[in-house]
């Protein structure tokens, strides 16, 4: 066995000052997620329980198979923005019948259920990890449609929900309606587009148009039932392939529609795996309060790797870089984690070769941010750095085995291109509360816009206002710090959630478990030009 041998000291005061600081941003986090808990809050909770209707997240549990995790995805939509926290829909990854799907479930506590700009984005995300993953999807639908104020963000590319609807269905991934109550106008292909649709009893209403635009734009006098409900559904259009009693008995049969899919995944699930040497309550204190203290993510993969197994491949080179072989929850993994925060030249190309064997391999990779992006600087231009962050980028951007990121710390710049970063598609991608993302680091941009405008000043021949310039550096520095922040990036689903770091095992494995659905295989060779 490699076992990795820790270094931690739990009871020194540095370990608890960053344990300290991390419990503090998880009791931020905790009051964010309540927010999105209670979604529209207490009156119209009230309201909807009155009619005697569950909720989204009742309706997601019992459909669940008992006692089975659901992997909760971007629940923060929408933070800091004008919409609701979780952008009025719940998605998620969970067990029914044995087969893991993808799930989605309106909020009707929250206006309706209507779709805002996030709540779109939202859905969006949760349709390309379907595909990516061949995960068949449930769609809990109880919706007015699109929030009409916000039309203009949402009508356009809103199509593309019915479009990934019908792509699913041609690649063999099944797609299932539940519908509980309104599924009007372009929520009406919803279950139109499904290959499996079931209806509520005297609750569903499925119309293009509902009675008072049938009146104003034929003048034909109808109800709700007669023109969109259930039963009618069920007996005279067929769109309804189920009529639900009740919603418990909708999603009894949605369980019975998925145990009949014959939905297999690709490969079989690993047996029982060792679980790792350290506690993962150590995790809290690993990562500094200030990320610019460096910190050994040794101590990360420690707590999260079977056994706390670790075959490091190139330990003496390019060590701001750690690369190695372990497995998690059973599931083969190679990981790339920053041990330092600056890429060089030397840890670019490791990665690139380490990326290479992956996709030899067919292993799946795994990314530990904690990065402030690769090294500047004329010995560092002048060594290849431009080309050699390229050769990274190009083994990352064309890779071909599913890839998973965590940001633990930093991910500043082309750094966080480097390491797996939204843009590359990760299958997965969550953060620690103690992630920061940005072009740079808040001081050193400010810095910098500060050089350029007394340059410029220079130039000019024109005095410089250094107060001025003291009250733009304070600015633009909260500017930046604050949008550099976990809750803010996961709030324009730049991450699928910002995750406690004790459920970091627990998530990738989840999140592997996933992978594991769709065939998968490495890039032989195919990848751009390497600049030598």
């Amino acid at each position: 066995m490699t076992a990795l041998t820790s270094a931690l000291d739990i009871q020194g005061p540095d370990y608890r000052a960053h344990r300290e600081t991390m419990l503090a941003k998880l009791a931020d986090l905790d009051a964010e997620h309540t927010k999105a808990l209670a979604g529209g809050g207490e009156k119209y909770v009230a309201r909807h329980r009155a009619r005697g209707k569950l909720l989204a997240r009742e309706r997601v549990e019992l459909l669940l198979d008992p006692d089975t995790p659901f992997l909760e995805l971007s629940p923060l939509a929408a933070w800091g923005s004008e919409y609701t926290v979780g952008a009025s829909l719940v998605t998620g990854i969970g067990v029914v019948e044995g087969v893991e799907c993808l799930i989605t479930a309106n909020d009707p506590t929250v206006r309706g259920g209507a779709s805002n700009p996030w709540s779109l984005k939202k859905a969006l995300r949760a349709n390309d990890i379907a595909l990516a993953n061949r995960l068949p999807c449930i769609s809990l639908v109880e919706s007015g449609g699109a929030d009409l104020p916000s039309q203009k963000e949402i009508f356009i590319p809103g199509g593309a929900v019915f479009r990934d609807l019908t792509r699913l269905s041609a690649a063999g991934i099944p797609t299932v309606a539940v519908v509980f109550g309104n599924s009007t106008a372009g929520g009406a292909y919803i279950p139109g587009m499904s290959d499996h649709a079931i209806m509520v009893k005297e609750r569903a209403k499925v119309f293009l148009g509902g009675p008072p635009l049938v009146k104003m734009a034929t003048g034909e006098e109808s109800d709700d039932e007669s023109l969109g409900g259930a039963e009618m559904h069920a007996r005279v259009s067929g769109l309804a392939d189920h009529f639900a009693a009740d919603e418990r008995d909708a999603l009894r049969q949605a369980r019975r529609v998925v145990a009949r899919l014959n939905h297999r995944k690709a490969y079989r699930d690993p047996g029982p795996a060792l679980p790792p040497k350290y506690d993962e309550e150590e995790l809290l204190g690993i990562v500094p309060g200030d990320l610019r203290t460096p910190f050994d993510p040794r101590e990360v993969i420690a707590r999260i790797v079977d056994a706390s197994d670790f075959d490091e491949f190139k330990p003496l080179y390019g060590t701001s870089l750690v690369t190695g072989w372990a497995t998690l929850h059973g599931y083969p993994v190679g990981i790339l984690a920053n041990a330092q925060g600056v890429i060089f030249s030397a840890e670019s190309q490791k990665a690139a070769q380490f990326i290479q064997l992956a996709n030899q391999r067919d292993i799946p990779l795994l990314f530990l941010h904690n990065t402030t992006g690769y090294m500047v600087g004329k010995e560092y231009e002048q060594g290849g750095i431009i080309k050699h962050g390229a050769m990274m980028i190009n083994a990352v951007a064309n890779s071909k085995v599913p890839h998973l990121s965590v940001l633990l710390g930093a991910s500043y710049g082309a750094g966080h291109y480097g390491m797996c970063g939204r843009a590359y598609d990760p299958r997965f991608l969550f953060a620690w509360p103690s992630a920061k993302s940005a072009v740079m680091g808040p001081q050193q941009l400010a810095g910098v816009l500060s050089i350029v405008a007394r340059q410029s000043a220079a130039a000019k021949g024109h005095p410089y206002d250094d107060d001025a310039d003291a009250a733009l550096r304070a600015m633009v520095e909260q500017q930046i710090e604050s949008e550099s922040l976990p809750m803010f990036l996961s709030g324009r689903l730049y991450d699928d959630g910002v995750i406690d770091p004790r459920d970091t095992r627990t998530v990738l494995g989840l999140c592997l478990s996933a992978v594991h659905t769709a065939p998968f295989e490495g890039a032989r060779g195919g990848f751009g030009v390497f600049r030598m």
